[in-house]
């Protein structure tokens, strides 16, 4: 077998020292966005002078950089949508956290009942030779990685929320020295969030398993078993961080669209509109922090998965500690590459027109997957033996260490692909979204048609590309390789999420702009900002989309090896009504977020109308809107509709597993797996394809865009309502689908023991 290159104390330096540069280049950046100050002396704004310093002086002159009132504006604005998010986020924390403590309660109840709580070692599931560590140690442990990861993944969407709100007006002000500037400044807090990230659920899971080693010992398979709980606590908070936050921030986005924009005729984000600071929060609270607990989770899952199964093969039963942390090897080199990738963005080339952001930003996947297949390889060939085994449905296959390099660079590759399809389906510069917009000239009902074609198009390349995929990684190391493939398209998460976080940054800075009557060319800039953050954001659901559905896979496989099942026979009719219920469950779950957002859209707009038509003076911009009343419908209304989907969710697998047995609950896994991927993506890209016909309409770049245009016209009405539409879809119900799928696969895994032993009540009656 051989022994890898790698030796155990090298690795147990490498894994924390990454993490730690991580956080270091994130605060690094942070302090870098913080020399933009939001006071109006003359030299601080300055004082992040560029490689032109003289130039900078004239642009400021010209764009009135010393207009005290227009920087107190953006403190003030920015202090509200701050206040806005942190007092939204602490509200669903509260409701979390009671969920929280009542969930890991559960969790011990039902772990520990395996074998009625006694504390007797017993024999290992796989090698009935052994003895292992009692269930209830599984149980307490279990139970403490849930709350370890529950606790990260809050954390997580916090940090990224607090980043945000504090970038989003300095990148206001840079956007008055030019579009480069203000590109720098969303681009390195996104990275902040990314490295925060990426480096903390790294650092967390590897104290994890140093810390539970000390208790476990040599049982190996009781230890990595009990880790699962990190990645069921990091899914199950972003479930309700991704609902929660998705119904707020589209509540506030289609009140204030259908009032403001369509019936009166007033732009986006203009402070006449009362529901335009929710708005602005609701950027933060969905996009920002529901999207950094929903990557971490699947970050921590497809760990988790990867170490399951690792455990049970030869790395486990050989105790080769190097070859174990294979999926942490990757993750840390990962921070490593973005580092340097992020470093082309902001210190390596400059931007300095509107038509270079968007390849800057595609350039960023490119080269953090192409120098990531190097790091990949590198990892392969210290960390992993020339050839080991790895458990597959009860034998162990022989597998070389250049099949796992392969497996790792078939996710990347993939997950590289799927986000330049989404690009391609969702960018205005593409003949799809200019078709979409071209449909608007006859009305919203055809856009309506040509949005909803489009993203069920956009599924097929993406499907292909994740079962190809599949394919390759599972014939040459079974389900470990789908793990290790999910490993891969996440091993790029930190470039990913800085990507992803530059999209609300840059929509927040623009309507800041607005709000704080700043002058048409620097609007044009921040929208310019976040017309590539659009796409860019639609990239980053797709890659956690198509994660997803790996990360779901791999999770699935080890709940069937650990439930000691050899076959999922779908003619049995057990498995197959379970396959026709889980594959109902995205629809079900849709409707119920689809919905909520609808109820409480209809809640804003008549709020938007009441103050419209009883303040005097608003529409004249003579008296200020009640801003308060609005974030408190969107606060009440996401925290309230958020529990009936998220118990649908959780309650599913513990009541299909209790009643119905194992082999129902796989066919429940693999239908909801199935559907949910199709739907979350032609979900996402419908959404976005909306979003920028109406953009595209707007900024009336081109001669086809302008006799659409401009705004106000009819056609940009009709691209307004179809935008209006798609936001729930592409921002609600789409990306938490992804969620759904994972969680429902974690939760099954780790009370496999429990449905083992006593599931299937049902069936044991009759």
């Amino acid at each position: 077998m051989g022994a890898a290159m790698l030796s155990e104390m090298a690795t147990e330096i490498v894994v924390p020292v990454c993490a730690v540069i991580g956080i270091a280049f994130s605060l690094v950046q942070w302090v870098m966005v913080s020399r933009v100050k939001l006071t109006s002396e003359r030299h601080a704004s300055s004082a992040n002078s560029s490689k032109n310093g003289y130039g900078d002086y004239l642009i400021e002159e010209e764009e009135g950089i010393n207009d005290h009132s227009v920087v107190t504006k953006c403190a003030d604005i920015q202090n509200a949508i701050s206040e806005g998010a942190t007092s939204f986020l602490f509200t669903e924390y509260q409701y979390v956290g009671i969920f929280m403590i009542a969930f890991a309660i559960l969790i011990f109840l039902f772990l520990g009942s395996v074998e009625g709580f006694s504390m007797k070692s017993q024999p290992c599931t796989y090698d009935k030779e052994k003895m292992c560590k009692p269930a209830l140690a599984t149980a307490i442990f279990s139970t403490v990685s849930f709350l370890l990861g529950a606790i990260t993944s809050v954390l997580s969407g916090f940090l990224g929320m607090k980043i945000a709100t504090y970038a989003n007006a300095r990148t206001t002000l840079e956007a008055r020295k030019g579009v480069g500037k203000a590109f720098i400044v969303a681009f390195r807090s996104g990275a902040v969030m990314g490295f925060l990230l990426a480096a903390n659920g790294l650092l967390v899971l590897y104290i994890a398993i140093n810390l539970f080693k000390l208790y476990y010992g040599d049982d190996w398979e009781g230890l990595f078993e009990a880790i699962t709980g990190y990645g069921l606590g990091g899914s199950s908070m972003a479930l309700f961080g991704r609902v929660g936050g998705g119904i707020y921030t589209k509540a506030a986005d289609v009140g204030a669209d259908l009032v403001g924009k369509v019936e009166r005729n007033i732009p986006e984000d203009d402070p006449r509109n009362p529901a335009v600071i929710a708005d602005n929060v609701g950027d933060n609270v969905g996009d920002i922090a529901g999207m950094g607990s929903d990557l971490f989770g699947s970050y921590a899952e497809s760990s988790c998965a990867a170490l399951v199964v690792a455990s049970i093969s030869s790395f486990g039963i050989n105790h080769d500690f190097t070859g174990m942390l294979y999926p942490l090897l990757i993750s840390s080199v990962g921070i490593l590459v973005c580092l340097i990738t992020t470093l082309f963005a902001t210190d390596l080339f400059e931007i300095k027109v509107v038509k270079e952001i968007e390849p800057a930003l595609k350039k960023q996947l490119i080269i953090s997957t192409i120098l990531m297949t190097v790091g990949i390889a590198i990892v392969t060939w210290i960390g992993v033996p020339s050839s080991f085994t790895i458990y597959n449905f009860g034998v162990q296959k022989v597998v070389k260490n250049w099949q796992l390099f392969l497996c790792v660079g078939v996710g990347l590759w993939a997950g590289l692909i799927i986000g330049f399809v989404t690009e391609y389906y969702t960018s205005n510069a593409y003949s799809p979204v200019q078709d979409v917009a071209d449909s608007c000239r006859t009305g919203a009902a055809t856009n309506v048609i040509f949005g909803l074609a489009l993203g069920y198009k956009s599924v097929i390349i993406p499907i292909f590309a994740i079962a190809i995929s599949i394919f390759v990684s599972f014939s040459f190391a079974a389900m470990y390789g789908i793990a290790v493939a999910a490993l891969g398209m996440l091993s790029t998460i930190a470039t990913g999420l800085a990507i992803d976080a530059y999209g609300p940054i840059s929509d927040n800075a623009g309507g800041i702009a607005e709000m704080a009557g700043m002058s048409h060319r620097i609007r044009e800039r921040t929208d310019a900002l976040d017309a590539a953050g659009n796409t860019t954001a639609a990239i980053g659901k797709g890659f956690a989309i198509g994660s997803a559905a790996l990360v779901s896979l791999a999770l699935f496989g080890a709940f069937v090896s650990r439930a000691a099942i050899t076959t999922v026979d779908v003619l049995t009719p057990k498995v197959f009504i379970g396959l026709i219920v889980g594959a109902m469950l995205p629809y079900w779950f849709s409707a119920m977020t689809m919905k909520s957002v609808g109820s409480a859209a209809l809640k804003m707009v008549e709020e938007v109308r009441r103050q419209f038509n009883t303040i005097p003076g608003l529409m004249e911009g003579h008296a200020k809107p009640d801003y308060a009343t609005c974030v408190k419908i969107s606060t009440d209304a996401s925290i309230k509709e958020m529990i009936p989907p998220g118990a649908l969710v959780m309650l599913t697998p513990l009541i299909v597993g209790t009643f119905f047995g194992v082999e129902t609950l796989s066919g429940v896994l693999a239908g909801a797996l199935v559907s949910g991927v199709q739907i979350a993506i032609s979900a996402s890209n419908t959404g976005g394809a909306w979003d920028n016909a109406k953009k595209y309409i707007e900024a009336g770049v081109s001669e086809h865009a302008r006799t659409l245009g401009p705004k106000g016209s009819d056609p940009h009405k009709a691209a307004v309502i179809g935008d209006t539409v798609g936001d729930p879809l592409k921002d609600t119900s789409g990306p938490s689908l992804n969620i759904l799928i994972k969680l429902m696969a974690v939760e099954s895994l780790v009370f496999a023991p429990f449905f083992a032993t006593h599931g299937g009540l049902l069936f044991k009656i009759f």
